[in-house]
């Protein structure tokens, strides 16, 4: 190999001039001057045929030696390959969103708000019908999960593949939501005024005569059936609005860059809706205070609480109408090829079984089943602890409502935190990591409150010293370990779980994510209702049961762990399959 000479030199400063080709392999701007034979001679070679090596076209100017001079630009400053760093300003201006991205992100955000204002009060309400009522408890929630909300999630997975084969998407969301928003204002202005009429507890109480005590929460369903109805339908709306329909539109309408910058902070404006809708819920509540006499309070309170889900409902469907228009039309924020795609794209009908079948022959879509699962099982088996335990400290239902208030608003700004944590646990920790926080806050903070319940005698010093006592101490640790483990969920847990269906195709996402949201997680919070059950019926209480759960809460974790690395590594062939980074 011999060394370049100065005409070749300057052949190589004018081919750089007119084409911008560099002899380091990158493109430039700047013009060489042509140095003297022996200093630019270090930077190149040519082989014995008078050709150019692929050494000489890939070397690195950086690491090169020169004994008289370098690489200038015309002005005569010194290259330099290092970029100049951005200033404060430029930093930030590079993290806010572009026209195009604020255009969908905005109303997506306030969709999210609105389904979690919803949802917060449902949730809420749904606890406090059915813990408060007559011939019920905690006890009951179990049996909810396992014999009602289970088939009642399967039976509309199975439709809503059917509307998936016959509608568009967007006719989906409407048919979907919309029955919902019905049902809760006419629970609340037909059936809960009525309720005496309609729930048959002369019958129950026959029926309760003849059976052994063990099948008072089974008969408390059917006592209680409208509230069960209620409690299923509230239920419903977290699995299928929240996290079916609004995440399935979301990953539809943004990429997977946006996603890994906005996923975290999408919640962050909704996540404000747990303030909001806790402080009405409390607001709500306190209003008793001044009712005339013979005014049903808590009667005044659904009244109040359904009339906001409507309202709330409403402003949801709306935002979703004005995306359809403005924004899935617009090709600067949606990919019109890629849509028109889609629609063409002949709809593959499979029945149940074969959507199941479907489903189970994919291991990526197992895995994310097995997040959402362990999430549901892990979740449950301590937050039915915890409610027995609050439904003692709180009996009355306004009070019991009035607390759950507080809790949720605590959620929000907790979470509002924990959305702005995430971000930087995605950029700096990438995709695994965000996704093995979740399970750790939650055996962290689920064995602290299940130790504190099991040596119960051993904190009643502590509990004095605080001026409080064993009981409402355990309803606060409970209370902190559901707002940690909701707030982990809600910030890094979701924008994890949304972010893997991104690469996946459309039969995988539209059934994948039906199956594995709408079914996987009620399945999660009955497998754990189910082991709730046998252990109660084991050990004659839930009380008692406590250190079996606790044992059982530490193996779900380490599948739920195994899971998180199996499915990181195929969510990262799949990014770099579709020519993106996880």
């Amino acid at each position: 190999m011999k060394k370049y000479t100065t005409p070749v030199a300057c052949l190589l400063a004018l081919l750089q001039v007119t084409s911008g080709f560099s002899p380091t392999g990158l493109q430039s701007k700047h013009i060489v001057t042509c140095p003297p034979s022996s200093s630019f001679a270090a930077y190149t070679n040519i082989n014995n045929n008078g050709c150019f090596s692929d050494k000489s076209l890939h070397c690195n100017v950086k690491n090169s030696r020169c004994s008289n001079s370098r690489l200038q630009m015309s002005d005569g400053s010194e290259s330099s390959a290092v970029p100049a760093k951005q200033g404060f300003i430029a930093k930030w201006k590079s993290k806010i969103p572009t026209k195009s991205e604020r255009k969908k992100l905005v109303p997506l955000a306030l969709m999210f708000f609105f389904i979690l204002f919803n949802y917060t009060i449902l949730r809420d309400t749904k606890d406090v019908l059915m813990v408060t009522a007559k011939g019920s408890g905690a006890e009951v929630i179990p049996f909810i999960k396992t014999y009602v909300n289970l088939p009642a999630a399967i039976g509309f997975t199975a439709l809503y593949s059917k509307l998936c084969d016959r509608m568009e998407q967007k006719d989906v969301f409407y048919a979907c939501t919309i029955p919902f928003l019905l049902f809760f204002v006419a629970f609340a202005f037909v059936i809960f005024p009525n309720v005496g009429a309609l729930h048959p507890h002369a019958f129950v109480d026959k029926i309760a005569l003849a059976l052994p005590e063990g099948f008072g929460a089974p008969l408390a369903i059917v006592r209680n059936w409208s509230f069960a109805l209620f409690y299923v339908m509230a239920e419903m709306w977290g699995s299928v609005v929240a996290s079916l329909l609004f995440w399935s539109f979301a990953n539809e309408v943004t990429t997977v860059d946006e996603a890994k910058k906005y996923y975290p902070l999408f919640g962050l404006g909704a996540n404000v809706a747990l303030i909001f809708s806790g402080q009405y819920v409390r607001f709500v509540s306190s209003l008793r205070a001044n009712l005339p006499p013979g005014v049903d309070p808590w009667g005044m309170s659904i009244k109040y609480l359904m009339g906001a889900v409507a309202v709330s409902g409403t402003c949801l469907v709306t935002l979703f109408n004005y995306m359809q228009r403005k924004v899935m039309t617009d090709p600067e924020c949606v990919d019109q090829e890629k849509q028109a795609a889609k629609k063409k794209k002949k709809k593959v009908k499979m029945g149940l079984r074969e959507s199941a079948k479907f489903l189970l022959s994919s291991p990526y879509i197992r895995d994310l089943a097995m997040l959402v699962i362990s999430y549901g099982m892990c979740i449950n088996l301590v937050e039915v602890s915890w409610k027995s335990k609050l439904k003692a400290a709180y009996p009355d239902p306004n009070a019991y409502s009035a607390f759950m208030g507080n809790f949720s608003s605590a959620t929000g700004s907790v979470t509002l935190v924990m959305m702005l944590l995430g971000r930087k646990i995605f950029r700096k920790f990438g995709w695994r990591n965000a996704a093995m926080v979740t399970p750790s806050m939650i055996g962290i903070t689920g064995l602290a409150f299940y130790a504190l319940t099991i040596f119960a005698p051993f904190f009643e010093p502590v509990a004095a010293s605080l001026g409080t006592t064993p009981l409402m101490l355990a309803v606060f640790v409970g209370a902190a370990q559901n707002i940690l483990s909701k707030s982990a969920k809600y910030s890094l847990f979701d924008p994890c779980k949304e972010m893997a269906y991104i690469p996946l195709d459309q039969e995988s996402k539209t059934k994948g994510k039906a199956a594995v949201d709408v079914v996987g997680n009620p399945l999660g919070k009955s497998g754990g209702a189910l082991i709730q059950q046998i252990l109660i019926f084991g050990v004659g209480s839930l009380a008692a049961a406590t250190p079996w759960l606790a044992g059982i809460l530490g193996v779900l974790l380490f599948f739920w762990y195994k899971s998180v690395n199996s499915l990181a590594g195929q969510f990262e062939e799949a990014m770099e399959a579709s020519g993106e980074t996880a």
